[in-house]
């Protein structure tokens, strides 16, 4: 089924389609609209997508989307490869650094990432921290 949309998402996504269809001469309902749309994103009917959908608040970040922020403690810019729903208000996501960003703050060696797996809260941060209480990853969102 991929990615869920959002509610506001799928909605936008069911008014496009009646836009674009009635540019070519054909008329649909938004109900009509909002069935194709939930059957292309693999459901049954908007019923069973409204369901998986929820009226829970939208992720922090978007697959795909372009982001930036520091992971720890490093700026970076990046974009988002995955994500996923693990409880209410938690998220994990995969991210793909532009450049890779060096971990290690000893001058001595480096150890360069250029992807990392994080949970993150509703407010784009990790929930893990350094010794010092700065999150491991902020993304500003």
């Amino acid at each position: 089924m991929g990615q869920k949309p959002t509610m506001d998402g799928a909605k936008a996504q069911a008014k496009a389609l009646r836009v674009a269809l009635a540019a070519e001469g054909r008329e649909i309902g938004h109900g009509q609209a909002l069935e194709l749309v939930a059957k292309s994103h693999g459901y049954k009917d908007w019923n069973t997508l409204h369901a998986a959908i929820g009226n829970g608040p939208a992720p922090p970040v978007n697959l795909g989307q372009l982001v930036e922020g520091a992971y720890l403690k490093q700026a970076f810019i990046g974009w988002v490869s995955g994500i996923k729903e693990l409880s209410s208000g938690r998220y994990e996501v995969v991210l793909e650094f532009d450049e890779p960003v060096d971990v290690v703050t000893f001058d001595s060696f480096s150890n360069f990432r250029s992807r990392v797996t994080k949970v993150i809260g509703p407010d784009g941060s990790s929930f893990e921290a350094t010794s010092d209480g700065v999150p491991h990853l902020v993304l500003r969102v």
